[in-house]
C-alpha cells in the first residue's frame, strides 16, 4: 500500500450564503470543476457493508476508500485511499474473499468479482482555500470543497457538523432497498447525528 493516501474529512450541509461567508473570512476560490463519479459494488453491496467504497472518477481513474485506523473521534471520518490499480485489485479480492486475480486492472476484475455500477452522478465543485489567522507558517491552509450533485444534494467539507455523503443520499433516494440494507449492517457509530443515513467520507 505504498501509494495509499490518508483522508480525514468533516462534512457539513452548506447554506445559501456559505460562499459569501468564506469570502468574508478571506478565503479565495481556487477553481470550479465538474466531474462524474461512478460507484461499484456487488449486488449485495458487500463492499459498502464492510465500509469499503470503490469509485471511478471521470478523468481521475479508480479509487478504493478503506476504513482508517480505529479510535478516531470527533465529527470526521478517516479513510485510506488506494489509487494504484494493482493495490485496489488485491484489496478487493481480500475483502470479497476471493483468490487474487491476474495482473489486469480494476476494469478487468469487475466481472469476475461480480461488481456492477450502483450509482453514477455528476458533481459541481467549488474549491476554496482559507489561510487561518494566527496559524503557524508551515501549517497548511484550510480547504473547503462545496459540492452540488446533479440530483439536488449539496455538501461541504469541512466544518463542525456531520452530513451524509453524496453516495449515501443517492442510494437513499434512488435505491431505497439497498440503502435499507446498509442501515441494517452499519453500526450506529457510522450514522451521523440527526439523520438515519450512514456517514462515510465519499465526497
Amino acid at each position: 500500500m505504498a501509494q495509499a493516501l490518508i483522508e480525514v474529512e468533516r462534512k457539513f450541509v452548506p447554506g445559501p450564503d456559505t460562499e459569501d461567508r468564506l469570502q468574508e473570512l478571506g478565503a479565495t476560490l481556487e477553481h470550479r470543476v465538474t466531474f462524474r463519479d461512478s460507484y461499484y459494488d456487488t449486488p449485495e453491496l458487500s463492499l459498502m457493508r464492510a465500509d469499503y467504497w470503490l469509485r471511478q472518477r471521470e478523468g481521475s481513474g479508480w479509487e478504493l476508500k478503506c476504513p482508517g485506523r480505529p479510535g478516531v473521534s470527533g465529527p470526521h471520518t478517516e479513510y485510506v485511499e488506494l489509487i494504484v490499480e494493482s493495490d485496489i485489485v488485491a484489496q478487493l479480492c481480500e475483502v470479497l474473499g476471493t483468490e487474487v486475480l491476474g495482473a489486469g486492472g480494476v476494469a478487468a476484475v469487475l466481472g469476475p468479482l461480480k461488481l456492477q455500477e450502483v450509482a453514477s452522478f455528476v458533481t459541481k465543485r467549488g474549491a476554496w482555500k482559507l489561510v487561518l489567522s494566527g496559524a503557524e507558517e508551515e501549517e497548511p491552509p484550510l480547504r473547503v470543497d462545496l459540492d452540488t450533485a446533479d440530483f439536488g444534494y449539496t455538501v461541504g467539507v469541512p466544518v463542525q457538523e456531520k452530513a451524509p455523503a453524496k453516495l449515501i443520499v443517492y442510494l437513499q433516494r434512488f435505491r431505497p432497498q439497498d440503502y435499507q440494507h446498509l442501515l441494517e449492517v452499519l453500526s450506529p457509530s457510522k450514522k451521523p447525528q440527526g439523520t438515519k443515513a450512514p456517514d462515510s467520507s465519499l465526497g
